[in-house]
């Protein structure tokens, strides 16, 4: 993955969100290629229990930035370290059904055991960029949302795991930006509201 591409990318920026969070999309070697790391949200908690997502969470009155909270949150969830952070840029804000804007910064960590924190995270995935740009993996729908109007979700099926909602957003950005995978101009289907989701 090309990250250089992600720190020359002018960030959209969401200024009029209620909350803020902010997540790392943490990128590191595995077996001589680049995978990207994911948490996998516990069951119990109250908001998209169950989901994958970059290690993150909302912002505190104490964090100086945003870059904080997400370094601060990346900490409390997996035990990433501060120092061994390359930041290489951001991608857009995301805003999400919660009322969050949600900042994620692109970083490579070192590929090392993680700590999960059990309070909330399942789980941590690594997951191939091969196996993320491989369209095999890949479908998205178009609904409309009764509250956003019309959108496109995206789904990534890799290794079990299903990534999609805001972090398959982010992860669309994150691969158009820094890898040569394009997202398919049209969607796999178009479905009504309540269709089921093809987790």
């Amino acid at each position: 993955m090309d990250l250089s591409r992600v720190s020359s990318h002018d960030a959209e920026t969401i200024s009029d969100a209620d909350r803020q969070a902010a997540v790392v999309a943490p990128v590191l070697v595995r077996g001589g290629e680049d995978h990207v790391l994911f948490t996998k949200r516990a069951d119990h908690l109250g908001e998209h229990p169950g989901q994958m997502s970059f290690p993150g969470g909302g912002r505190e009155p104490s964090d100086d930035s945003m870059r904080e909270t997400a370094l601060r949150e990346a900490y409390e969830e997996i035990g990433l370290l501060r120092d061994e952070v390359d930041f290489f840029g951001r991608l857009d804000d995301i805003g999400t059904v919660t009322d969050y804007s949600v900042t994620p910064f692109v970083a490579r960590v070192p590929d090392r055991k993680y700590d999960p924190d059990e309070r909330e995270v399942a789980e941590i995935a690594v997951l191939a960029e091969s196996d993320l740009t491989n369209l095999d993996n890949y479908e998205s729908e178009q609904r409309m949302h009764p509250q956003y109007g019309d959108h496109r979700i995206h789904f990534f099926h890799v290794d079990g795991y299903t990534v999609w909602g805001a972090t398959g957003r982010m992860l669309v950005q994150l691969l158009e930006l820094a890898t040569d995978w394009e997202m398919p101009a049209e969607p796999d289907r178009v479905v009504d509201p309540d269709a089921e989701l093809p987790l």
